[in-house]
């Protein structure tokens, strides 16, 4: 048999069977998935109901309700895009366009790889090592105490890597014919800036921006640094007061002894995951407007 024929037909029967190989971890993910969806929906979807979701907690299973956690999640939610979205916009448009300068000087430049190399590096440190930073620094040096401040600012700075390195990601999409144009224009770097790339890098920053803070809604180990409360009957009124979130309430349930309990806590995972879908549903839709508008 020639050779070069033989190699060919060794290349497709790899490519075959790495195809099927694929296939079959896919399926294997996907019916892991689904197994674990049947059994959240059998357990808790019979225990949803509107008083589920409007009641305190309670030490009965059969009047608890997840109205604390709820409203505590939006609030740490809120706050913590209200503070990394701009600071994070700001660093990035820094980088991009003014940490360097017009005529840099190999100290400056070296200083600004250096930067950007740490960032990168900071959206992979595990959520833990941020919320032992948020104790010290937060609840203690800064004596907010456990309250929805302390937690928004420690949430915030664990999303703000991501979304420094997503909004350069946007803002270098950007076609540099329209930059171009905006100075033949005669603007100037500013008025490029806000006027011309930003808007047009939007989609992408408000994409990645709900994303990480949809990872935000679902972390429960820097909350529970930080000192959110796993049980609260009562809503919390300014950013000082205490708190407690859907992760960190289901994460008490869940390890409860009551079987009531632990269908509970697949309830309040099927509200997590309602949330969690809808700001991911409407990442998609904001990145598909903006494509469609980039298209004009």
């Amino acid at each position: 048999m020639n050779p070069v024929a033989a190699r060919r037909r060794l290349r497709r029967r790899l490519d075959a069977a790495s195809h099927w190989l694929f296939f079959l971890a896919i399926l294997a993910a996907l019916a892991v998935l689904a197994v674990l969806l049947w059994d959240l929906l059998a357990t808790g979807l019979p225990r949803l109901s509107w008083s589920f979701l409007t009641s305190h907690a309670s030490r009965f299973a059969d009047r608890t309700g997840i109205l604390a956690p709820l409203v505590g999640s939006f609030y740490v939610i809120v706050l913590t895009a209200a503070f990394a979205l701009p600071v994070g916009v700001a660093t990035a448009v820094f980088l991009e366009f003014y940490a360097e300068g017009d005529r840099p000087s190999p100290l400056r430049q070296s200083l600004t790889q250096f930067l950007k190399l740490n960032i990168d590096n900071l959206a992979g440190v595990p959520s833990i090592v941020y919320g032992l930073f948020g104790l010290a620094m937060f609840v203690r040096w800064m004596q907010f105490g456990r309250s929805i401040l302390a937690a928004a600012l420690t949430l915030a700075l664990m999303v703000l890597p991501v979304i420094i390195v997503n909004t350069r990601e946007a803002i270098r999409a950007v076609p540099p014919s329209l930059a171009h144009g905006a100075y033949a224009l005669g603007a100037s770097k500013t008025q490029v800036i806000f006027t011309v790339i930003l808007p047009a890098a939007l989609g992408g920053i408000l994409t990645a921006t709900i994303l990480s803070v949809s990872r935000a809604l679902g972390e429960s180990a820097p909350l529970l640094a930080v000192g959110a409360w796993v049980y609260v009957t009562s809503l919390p009124r300014t950013p000082l007061d205490s708190f407690t979130v859907l992760p960190v309430q289901i994460y008490y349930w869940a390890g409860m002894p009551q079987k009531a309990f632990q269908e509970v806590a697949s309830a309040g995972i099927l509200v997590l995951l309602a949330l969690l879908l809808s700001l991911n549903g409407i990442a998609i839709w904001l990145r598909n407007k903006y494509q469609k508008k980039a298209e004009w």
